[in-house]
């Protein structure tokens, strides 16, 4: 009797042990997995053999900026670079289509979509969680020892060019310009940012690379994620001529156009009509408010950033629920009501924001934006944009083509 008292005992112990290790490896797994990777035929060593992070039990607020080229997006993403508290990611889905592209035949087909968006899900979630290590699968060349120079766009990280991650000469307060960043801060250590991106209380990250909202859906109903989307648009009719004027040879033939008078017959109007149907199809959604997008959804005019930029980023920073930091307002001051001539660099944020707004009705024809209101009425309607009815209307800044209209965050 006492022998298999003894072994019972020691069987429930055993039970115990397994079920001890069993719970302790789930929690220190990573929560993503990488069908974008396998889809696209790429190899899966990080998901399998790279250091992984336990489940964020901190409730950070993650933060995504969802917007599209040349539309306010490097402007609104420093609204959140500028907080101490927040760390910022500039365009990280640009390795994945730097990576990806080149694979794709096509490109755009569907299942190229597919492929493209599931390895992007993949990637936002885990650099929310701060694994940085993950971003290595897209970067080439791959970094050695987790130490990296190929980051796009570093510069444009305040955490990324300052202590710990950076040790510049100088002042232990330096904050580095974008260039000097780069130039200055050698190799990017990818264990010593994720222990910095730890450090901070929530997470940002600016995408141009997400069509719509919808293609979020996975990751806002991710219970491990507490995410915020910030869809930021613009009037077509301005991200049209700010496009020409900074992608002066994709945009050629609009260019040619305005010049001459005359419509190329192979103008290529998808550089146009995607943008509207993307805004369209996305911001459809996010106004019907389905249960899923319930506190999680918030849309902003550029134009209304532009013209009130810090009650509009105290409204943003109100939606999210977090303080808003005292650098924040400050950058805001120095930035929005600057010499316009300080902020040539076509990626700059120092300017005039009100007047930047509207410079579009001086850089197009009306030919040009009778052609664009034709081909965009719909998202133009929605967004409260109105129509300029004659070259007149069009030149005359007294005359307001934004409607007033109050696009309450949907909480």
């Amino acid at each position: 009797m006492q022998c298999s008292w003894k072994a019972v005992l020691l069987l429930a112990l055993a039970s115990i042990a397994i079920q001890y290790t069993a719970i302790r490896t789930f929690t220190a797994k990573s929560f993503h997995t990488c069908p974008g990777l396998a889809e696209a035929g790429l190899a899966e060593r990080l998901c399998e053999e790279g250091p992984t992070f336990a489940y964020n039990l901190s409730r950070k607020t993650h933060i995504l900026i969802l917007a599209t080229t040349r539309s306010g997006s490097s402007f609104v993403g420093q609204l959140f670079n500028q907080h101490l508290d927040v760390f910022y990611l500039f365009e990280p889905l640009y390795h994945v289509q730097n990576t990806l592209i080149p694979r794709f035949t096509q490109g755009k087909s569907p299942a190229d979509r597919r492929v493209m968006l599931g390895a992007s899900r993949d990637l936002l979630r885990s650099l929310y969680d701060c694994d940085l290590y993950f971003l290595e699968n897209y970067i080439k060349p791959p970094p050695v020892n987790h130490t990296t120079d190929r980051i796009f766009r570093r510069g444009a990280s305040r955490v990324l060019c300052s202590r710990p991650v950076c040790d510049p000469p100088g002042s232990p307060d330096l904050v580095l310009e974008e260039g000097d960043c780069v130039r200055k801060c050698g190799l990017l250590n990818l264990t010593v940012a994720a222990e910095a991106c730890r450090e901070r209380s929530h997470v940002a990250i600016k995408t141009v690379r997400v069509p719509e909202v919808n293609d979020l859906r996975a990751l806002v109903e991710d219970p491990r994620l507490n995410l915020k989307v910030i869809q930021l648009v613009r009037d077509p009719r301005g991200i049209l001529a700010s496009r020409s004027e900074t992608f002066r040879d994709t945009y050629r033939l609009w260019r040619l156009w305005y010049g001459t008078g005359r419509k190329p017959y192979n103008l290529d109007v998808t550089q146009l009509t995607t943008v509207c149907e993307d805004f369209s199809n996305s911001v459809s959604t996010g106004l019907m408010r389905p249960p899923w997008l319930k506190g999680k959804y918030m849309l902003v005019r550029y134009e209304d950033l532009a013209r009130n930029p810090m009650k509009k980023t105290e409204e943003i920073y109100g939606f999210l629920g977090i303080p808003l930091d005292s650098h924040v307002a400050r950058w805001i001051q120095n930035n929005t009501r600057g010499d316009p001539t300080l902020g040539k660099h076509k990626y700059g944020t120092v300017r005039n924001s009100a007047a930047t707004a509207e410079k579009w009705r001086f850089r197009l024809s009306y030919d040009i934006v009778a052609f664009a209101q034709n081909a965009c009425q719909r998202v133009l309607t929605q967004l409260g944009y109105k129509m300029a009815t004659s070259e007149e209307e069009l030149k005359n800044p007294s005359i307001s083509l934004v409607e007033e209209r109050d696009f309450r965050p949907f909480s």
